[in-house]
C-alpha cells in the first residue's frame, strides 16, 4: 500500500501538495490520526499521519517545524492534512514538509479521516490476503458472535476475550494513550500504567474514534507474531464500533457532570442539588470532594486510573464520591498518574489540578468547589496537583491569588521602593528576622546604613516594621512582586 494508491482514488478527492515520486512509493505500514504538536513518540516508521491541523496557528513557525520534524524523525510516510479547520493547508506547512522531505497531501472537508483510514486498511487486507502467509481473517462464527455481543451491550473485556479466543492464550490489551488498561484477555498479565506509557514493544493498532490526546485507544499485543495482522485490524474495527457507543454514553455523563458543577457554582437549592447528584450517578449522602483542572479530558482520564472511585466530570471540574472505606488518598493517586497525562499532552500543555477539602454532605460542596478553583490557581510546574490541605504557609496561600491581583498588590505596596537597594535591604532584613546586625553582615554594610535604609522603607511604604501586621504586609508584597 503506497501513498500513490490513495492519490489515484477519485472517491477521496485528495490533492498532492508536495512529494517526490520516490517518496510516494514508500510502503504504508499503518495510519495514525493526531493533533498533538509533537506526536513523534506515538508514531512508528512507515505510518501515514492524519491531522486536522487544530494545533496550527498563524505566525508560529516553531510549532510547524516541531510537528513536521517529529514526523520526519519517526519515519512517517506522509502527512494527510485536513482542509476543514483552516479552509486549506497553510503555506508554512507546505514549506516545512518540503524542507523535511515529508510528502504532504490535502484532504478536502467532504472526506472524513475514517474514509482515508478504511481505504488504507482495506487495501492492506487485500494485499495480505494474496500473500502465502498466516493472514487469515476472523472466522465467520467469531464475527457473528461479536456482532451479537455488540448489540447486547457487551463490554470491552468480553469483546476482546471472544475476539481472541480462537488464537489461544494470546496476551492482548486495549490501552489508552496514558497507559490505562481498558480491557485485556484472561491470559494477559496486569501491566501498570507507569510501565506501559513510556514505551511499548510489540504491535499497537489505533482504535479509530473521536477522542482526546489523553484517552485515545490502542489495541496492543506484546508479541507481534502472536496473531495475524488482518485479524488484529478486524478486532480493532470491532472495538471502534464499541467505542462509538461508549463515547455517546460518556458525553451524556459529561453533560450531567457539568450540570452538577454549574449548579454548585450558582449555589443552587438543596432539592435541585440532590436531583443533580442522582442524575450524575452519585449518592445523596456524601462524603464528596470537588476537583478542578485545566482540562476536563485529562481529569476524566486521570480519574479512570483510580479504582473504586465514583465521579462525575464536567468541562473542567469533577465531583467525586470520596468513599471513606475505599482506602487510599485520591489526590495521592492523581499525583502518581498526572505525569502520564502530561506526557500525552506534550511539552506545551498546561495541565494542573486543584482539589478542595472533603465535603461531608451536599451542603458543603460549593465550599469544596471554591477551594478547588483557588488551589488550581496555586498549582504550578513544580507541583501541578495540589490539594487545599497543602496550603499551610503564607507563600502557598498567596500562590492561589490570581497573578493579576498579586501584581497590583505588590506594585501598590512596594512601588515607591523601586527595584534597587531599598527593596534588597527590606528582603534581607525580613529574611533575617529583622536583625540589624545580621542584615548588615549579609549586605556588607554598617549597621547605621541599615537603620537609615529601613527608615526610608518605612517612610515610603507607610509601614512600621516594629509591628507584626506591617511586617506581614511587606513580606506578602515581596512574595507577590
Amino acid at each position: 500500500m503506497h501513498v500513490l494508491d490513495l492519490l489515484q482514488s477519485d472517491s477521496l478527492g485528495l490533492t498532492l501538495l508536495w512529494g517526490e515520486e520516490a517518496l510516494l512509493g514508500h510502503e504504508v505500514s499503518g495510519v495514525t490520526s493526531t493533533d498533538l504538536e509533537d506526536p513523534g513518540r506515538f508514531l512508528g516508521p512507515g505510518e501515514l499521519v492524519l491531522s486536522g491541523l487544530v494545533w496550527w496557528s498563524e505566525g508560529e513557525p516553531r510549532k510547524v517545524d516541531r510537528f513536521v520534524s517529529a514526523l520526519a524523525g519517526a519515519g512517517a510516510t506522509a502527512l494527510f492534512a485536513g482542509e476543514e479547520t483552516h479552509g486549506g493547508v497553510p503555506d508554512d506547512l507546505v514549506a516545512a514538509c518540503r524542507a523535511y522531505r515529508v510528502p504532504l497531501v490535502a484532504v478536502p472537508a467532504r472526506t472524513s479521516f475514517r474514509a482515508v483510514t478504511e481505504a488504507v486498511y482495506l487495501r492492506q487486507w487485500g494485499d495480505l490476503s494474496r500473500r502465502p502467509t498466516r493472514t487469515f481473517a476472523l472466522p465467520e462464527n467469531v464475527r457473528a458472535e461479536l456482532s451479537r455481543l455488540l448489540e447486547h451491550g457487551a463490554g470491552p473485556d468480553e469483546l476482546l476475550d471472544r475476539a481472541c479466543a480462537h488464537l489461544g492464550r494470546v496476551s492482548c490489551y486495549v490501552l489508552t494513550a496514558s497507559g490505562r488498561t481498558v480491557a485485556r484477555t484472561p491470559s494477559a498479565p496486569v501491566i501498570p500504567a507507569q510501565r506501559v506509557a513510556p514505551a511499548r514493544d510489540g504491535l499497537s493498532l489505533r482504535v479509530e474514534s473521536d477522542s482526546s490526546p489523553y484517552d485515545a485507544w490502542q489495541l496492543y499485543v506484546p508479541d507481534a507474531d502472536a496473531a495475524p495482522p488482518r485479524v488484529l485490524h478486524e478486532i480493532a474495527e470491532v472495538l471502534a464500533r464499541y467505542r462509538d457507543g461508549h463515547a455517546r454514553r460518556a458525553a451524556a455523563g459529561r453533560a450531567a457532570g457539568q450540570a452538577l458543577v454549574s449548579l454548585l457554582a450558582q449555589d443552587g437549592d438543596p432539592v435541585a442539588l440532590e436531583e443533580a447528584l442522582a442524575a450524575a450517578g452519585l449518592p445523596a449522602g456524601g462524603p464528596y470532594r470537588v476537583l478542578a483542572a485545566t482540562s476536563g479530558d485529562a481529569l476524566a482520564e486521570a480519574l479512570g486510573h483510580l479504582e473504586g472511585v465514583r465521579w462525575a466530570v464536567g468541562d473542567c471540574a469533577a465531583v467525586l464520591y470520596d468513599d471513606p472505606d475505599a482506602g487510599g488518598e485520591v489526590t495521592a493517586g492523581l499525583r502518581a498518574v498526572w505525569p502520564l497525562l502530561q506526557a500525552c499532552g506534550g511539552p506545551d500543555a498546561d495541565l494542573r489540578l486543584g482539589a478542595g477539602a472533603r465535603a461531608a454532605g451536599p451542603e458543603q460542596l460549593r465550599a469544596s468547589l471554591n477551594q478547588a478553583l483557588f488551589t488550581l490557581t496555586a498549582a504550578g510546574a513544580e507541583s501541578p496537583v495540589r490539594a487545599v490541605e497543602q496550603l499551610d504557609t503564607l507563600a502557598e496561600l498567596l500562590a492561589g491569588v490570581p497573578p493579576e491581583v498579586r501584581g497590583v498588590y505588590g506594585t501598590r505596596t512596594l512601588g515607591p521602593l523601586g527595584d534597587g537597594m531599598l527593596r534588597e535591604t527590606l528582603e534581607v532584613f525580613l529574611a533575617n528576622n529583622c536583625s540589624w546586625a545580621r542584615t548588615a553582615e549579609v549586605l556588607h554594610l554598617h549597621v547605621n546604613t541599615v537603620h537609615y535604609r529601613i527608615e526610608r522603607v518605612e517612610a515610603l511604604t507607610g509601614r512600621d516594621l516594629s509591628r507584626l501586621d506591617h511586617k506581614l504586609d511587606l513580606y506578602a508584597a515581596l512574595r507577590c512582586g
